[in-house]
């Protein structure tokens, strides 16, 4: 994981320019986000609860798999020249425990007048997609 932020410009930045890392998820980085949210929901923080769920075992809260989505834009994509204005989610499967997902952000429009990106994001596990959407991004130079 890099600890410094990227720093690109506008004119850096192309249609379909994409961005990636990975990320493994753990109990304890649920814990943390479960305390930091207040979301003590049972189905992600008590085995014995989850695993008498539908699924069988804790899932990740959503929201802290998309929470994601900022780390590739504040610290891959643009960096330290944005501005994050919006995040359209769709959850499309449960992460568990332990499991290794890869964050992807594309841009698919830019909007030169604004200095405006929209940006396709994706989270998958493998080929399995676990979260998609659209974010918008200013760049501020």
């Amino acid at each position: 994981m890099i600890t410094k932020a990227a720093k690109l410009s506008y004119e850096e930045i192309s249609l379909g320019s994409t961005w990636a890392f990975s990320r493994t998820i753990s109990r304890e980085d649920v814990l943390s986000f479960a305390s930091l949210s207040g979301d003590f929901n049972p189905l992600h923080v008590d085995e014995s609860f989850a695993s008498e769920s539908y699924f069988g075992k804790n899932v990740v809260h959503g929201m802290l798999t998309s929470s994601l989505f900022s780390t590739l834009v504040g610290m891959y994509c643009l960096g330290e020249n944005n501005l994050y204005l919006s995040q359209a989610l769709q959850f499309k499967n449960p992460l568990f425990y332990g499991e290794t997902v890869e964050v992807r952000g594309t841009v698919i429009n830019k909007v030169d007048a604004f200095r405006m990106l929209k940006l396709k994001t994706e989270i998958y596990r493998d080929t399995d997609l676990i979260v998609t959407g659209e974010a918008q991004v200013k760049v501020l130079e």
